[in-house]
């Protein structure tokens, strides 16, 4: 990967969490200059896959779609390239995400993020959320993670399993974009197995996004947003914003089903070769 430390710049995205990418090394210490960005922001973070992201959960927030409680991990947060937009439908009280982009030196880009950091969790939205009502999940998780195929992580009530996309060797400006720099597809359940919800993005070459697209609204999935998250990013990813309610195992099967459309055109283009 192009180190920019040595140009003096560090390359900067996400969704007011950030993220900063790292310097390439293999080693997952944390660099003496991240450290410095989280004493900058007075917020903690993990450093993985040389990339220091910082989640910005929005606790604050009492959340319900279609009246159903929904707690913050199931994707009311933030994670700090061009726009601001809605994530869900029916969502009470109406949350906008906007993503943001920059590069400069690590701690420059703290400064220049802390001032908007700052102003989240002041405004009015009909008081503060109060503890997740449920600490555990009731779902079969176990049977969710092999219908898609990938495991998930347990955050409180809500079951998360994100996929990478390093298969499109992206880069930005230069610098390669890995799944913690956010090119992942995920999914986020929560819920019972006889009533559940799913939410989620869809990472997706530009000849993936119709048979995404299909495939989600023939299984009874509503997709919320279709935009672009990263500028001169090559190739060109589009992201898909999607919800859906049901039983745990349908949408599960309706998840990995769109998630079987990724990729095959690059597959059939290699076999054909």
């Amino acid at each position: 990967m192009k180190r920019f430390v040595s140009k003096g710049r560090m390359f900067f995205l996400g969704c007011l969490c950030s993220t900063l990418l790292g310097l390439g090394t293999l080693a997952q210490e944390m660099p003496t200059d991240y450290q410095e960005v989280l004493k900058s922001l007075d917020r903690k973070g993990d450093f993985k896959a040389g990339v220091l992201k910082v989640n910005i959960p929005r606790n604050d927030l009492k959340m319900t779609i279609q009246g159903v409680s929904t707690p913050t991990p199931f994707g009311f947060g933030g994670w700090v390239a061009m726009t601001m937009h809605n994530h869900f439908f029916w969502d009470d009280p109406h949350v906008y995400f906007m993503h943001v982009h920059g590069m400069a030196k690590a701690a420059d880009l703290a400064k220049r993020i802390k001032p908007g950091l700052d102003l989240i969790g002041h405004a009015s939205a009909g008081g503060a959320a109060p503890a997740n009502t449920a600490s555990s999940s009731t779902l079969d998780t176990a049977k969710i993670a092999k219908i898609v195929g990938h495991e998930g992580e347990q955050s409180g009530a809500v079951y998360k399993i994100t996929v990478g996309r390093d298969d499109l060797n992206m880069k930005e400006h230069g610098a390669t974009i890995n799944a913690r720099m956010g090119l992942n597809t995920w999914a986020a359940f929560v819920g019972t197995d006889e009533d559940a919800a799913i939410a989620g993005d869809v990472a997706m070459l530009e000849n993936e996004v119709t048979p995404v697209l299909k495939t989600l609204r023939k299984n009874g999935i509503d997709v919320v947003a279709i935009h672009n998250h990263m500028i001169e990013a090559r190739p060109v990813v589009i992201f898909l914003h999607y919800w859906g309610r049901g039983p745990a195992e349908k949408l599960a099967t309706s998840f990995k089903a769109a998630l079987d459309e990724l990729g095959k055109a690059r597959a059939s283009n290699a076999m054909a070769h």
